[in-house]
């Protein structure tokens, strides 16, 4: 399990960016997270551009462990978001109803981006 620091020096183990993979292959890794209201995604990063596909729709929370406000968000049912990789931050599902997503990493995007870029270079 890999490991940060907070702003205060403290040391934070980071979670998985979901909880349970549901499909992998060479190019695309898919998450199934879901969250019940109040509960929470724990600390993570994204190493690889993602998509989050909304399955049941919440209102999340996002906190950033660098600090600064938290984002508020609205994911409605069927919603679909592209996000790049980067902060390390926690997902927390503010509302009254569950929240369920699929999380679709692109890994020739990040993880496999030099291995592809390779490839393309002796074609």
């Amino acid at each position: 399990m890999t490991s940060a620091f907070a702003p205060d020096g403290s040391e934070v183990q980071l979670a998985p960016v979901g909880q349970e993979i549901v499909f992998e292959n060479a190019h695309v890794r898919v998450w199934e997270i879901t969250l019940e209201p109040g509960a929470h995604q724990p600390w993570h990063q994204h190493l690889n551009p993602y998509l989050v596909i909304a399955l049941e729709a919440a209102d999340n929370r996002i906190d950033a462990l660098a600090g600064g406000d938290p984002r508020l968000v609205h994911e409605p049912a069927g919603g679909v978001v592209y996000r790049e990789p980067g902060e390390i931050h926690m997902l927390t599902n503010r509302g009254t109803t569950r929240y369920r997503s699929r999380l679709v990493e692109l890994k020739d995007l990040g993880e496999n981006a030099t291995t592809v870029a390779q490839e393309h270079t002796h074609d």
